[in-house]
């Protein structure tokens, strides 16, 4: 049962949140099952609708509302899920303290943004008490019995046991919504603004269709792109299966258990997916859809997941300043660009794309260039940082940073980060120029090309490589292979095969931790 939503106009009186919506779509079903836990534990709609609703009423008690900052310390739990909700409901502005990130980027983050409380669930414990010695000591509540603050779910302590009815707590469409973060790989995180406006748009621009219902697997962090699709997921009347943590064998169990429709995965786990020996004894047919992004695709690994669950696989490129930009459907799969790369698709609905020169100028088809965007759900600026706002941000647009073209069909291919580039002899490269050749030999898995500067600070161009199963592949084969398609400057000088590429807390190649393990 798919569910059509609309809202109105962005400057109406009128508006609602995503989250008010939400609960209109909860109540119409209230015995539809729409989360099963990580411990298989079934939760119907009128169960996540009072859960929201009493954290509403919870948060409220504690001056939570419009102005004041909620920090999410959670994973991927029902009660994470419905805090979510209940921040947005309460007119809070939500912040994702993310996983795998340092106690100190994390303490960096609750500096920047001051929040008024911050809500833990039984995952993160051990994260809060490495955390809170490094922070000004905010308000703490828990999802749940914990070892700090008051259990927000406890409804009796709480004295919430009247009739579930919800705050309607008015909100404007420029309001913000969350403050998001970078990975702060390259840095310290920057903070994102977005509003209710952008981020309800950009929902209702997506039309994800996998489904009817979709049953979405939720086995990334829902505090990333998991959770925009669970939320995309919960609107159009479906189900949203939880896991803790990605992990093969039990995601494709799940699959097969839970009739999955839908899941998100970035492509070095949808390869470790491919190589799950669990895999041909599964049964796929109920996926419909496997959106996947962040990081470069080898080909041969795409050809090889189309064979083993189907014509199923999209791709998203976005970033967090702008959200999700451009789509390559499964069909698009065979649009390649110079070197054999893929396309990262043509724009989404409401999404404009463009390709400037150095000087701001748009630049002709096939021309390379930096990729500058308008979209739906993109930010209205860096949290407390104007100057850099203004530097991102000219007459409505988004410099994303990354290097680019369209070609004459209007098909956007992906080059690099502008910052990324390396300066070699001879002149700069960027490391995907060489990744793109890399990841179409037919034993290469996985790779990230880094740089290695020596004692007179001169950089040097190496590869790390994680071969695929069945193949040998040495050294110089690879050299050769490069140079021959792009040219010798472009060899990598070190090639270094490895069991497995460390990435990010967002799933990109971690070039920093390469550098320092293989220099």
């Amino acid at each position: 049962m798919s569910t059509t939503w609309g809202t109105a106009s962005p400057g109406s009186r009128d508006f609602v949140s995503y989250a008010g919506t939400l609960l209109d779509v909860l109540g119409g079903h209230p015995d539809r099952v729409v989360v099963i836990t990580p411990d298989h534990v079934h939760v119907p709609a009128a169960e996540l609708r009072e859960t929201t609703v009493r954290l509403v009423r919870s948060l409220a008690a504690r001056g939570i509302g419009p102005g004041t900052t909620v920090a999410l310390l959670t994973g991927n739990s029902v009660e994470a899920l419905a805090a979510r909700h209940a921040v947005t409901l309460a007119g809070a502005r939500l912040v994702y303290l993310y996983e795998v990130l340092p106690p100190e980027s994390l303490a960096h983050i609750v500096h920047s943004v001051e929040p008024r409380l911050l809500l833990v669930d039984s995952g993160r414990y051990a994260d809060m008490e490495r955390l809170l010695p490094l922070v000004p000591a905010p308000a703490v509540a828990t999802l749940g019995p914990g070892p700090r603050g008051r259990d927000l779910t406890d409804i009796i302590a709480e004295g919430t046991l009247q009739a579930p009815t919800p705050l309607h707590v008015r909100v404007d469409p420029d309001d913000d919504w969350c403050i998001r973060h970078t990975s702060g790989t390259t840095g310290v995180p920057k903070a994102i603004q977005v509003t209710h406006g952008q981020y309800r748009n950009c929902l209702e621009n997506l039309r994800v269709h996998a489904g009817d219902p979709p049953r979405f697997l939720a086995c990334t962090p829902l505090s990333h792109v998991a959770g925009l699709c669970a939320d995309l997921t919960l609107l159009q009347g479906g189900s949203v299966v939880l896991q803790h943590a990605f992990e093969p064998a039990a995601v494709l169990s799940a699959i097969g258990r839970e009739r999955i429709t839908h899941t998100w995965l970035l492509p070095p786990l949808l390869n470790q997916l491919l190589d799950h020996p669990a895999l041909p004894t599964t049964d796929v047919s109920c996926v419909e859809r496997i959106t996947y992004g962040g990081s470069p695709a080898a080909p041969a690994r795409l050809r090889q997941a189309a064979k083993a669950f189907g014509p199923v696989l999209h791709s998203w490129y976005g970033q967090s300043e702008t959200l999700g930009l451009t789509e390559v459907s499964p069909e698009e799969h065979t649009v390649v660009g110079r070197h054999g790369q893929i396309t990262v698709g043509r724009p989404m609905a409401g999404v404009e794309i463009t390709i400037r020169d150095g000087r701001g100028a748009s630049v002709p088809a096939g021309t390379q260039g930096e990729i500058v965007a308008r979209s739906p759900g993109m930010m209205s600026g860096y949290w407390k940082r104007p100057e850099l706002t203004a530097e991102v941000m000219r007459e409505g647009w988004v410099r994303t940073g990354d290097v680019g073209y369209l070609d004459e069909n209007g098909y956007l291919f992906l080059v690099d980060r502008c910052n990324d580039m390396i300066k070699v002899r001879g002149g700069g490269i960027y490391p995907s120029e060489v990744e793109a050749v890399l990841l179409t030999h037919p034993a290469v898995a996985q790779c990230a090309v880094f740089s290695v500067s020596d004692q007179d600070a001169t950089e040097h161009l190496h590869a790390a490589v994680v071969t695929a199963r069945g193949h040998d592949v040495r050294h110089d084969e690879l050299r050769a292979f490069v140079s021959a398609r792009k040219g010798d400057r472009y060899a990598p000088e070190g090639v270094h095969l490895l069991a497995d590429i460390p990435h990010t807390s967002v799933g990109k190649p971690d070039r920093h931790k390469l550098r320092a393990l293989l220099s």
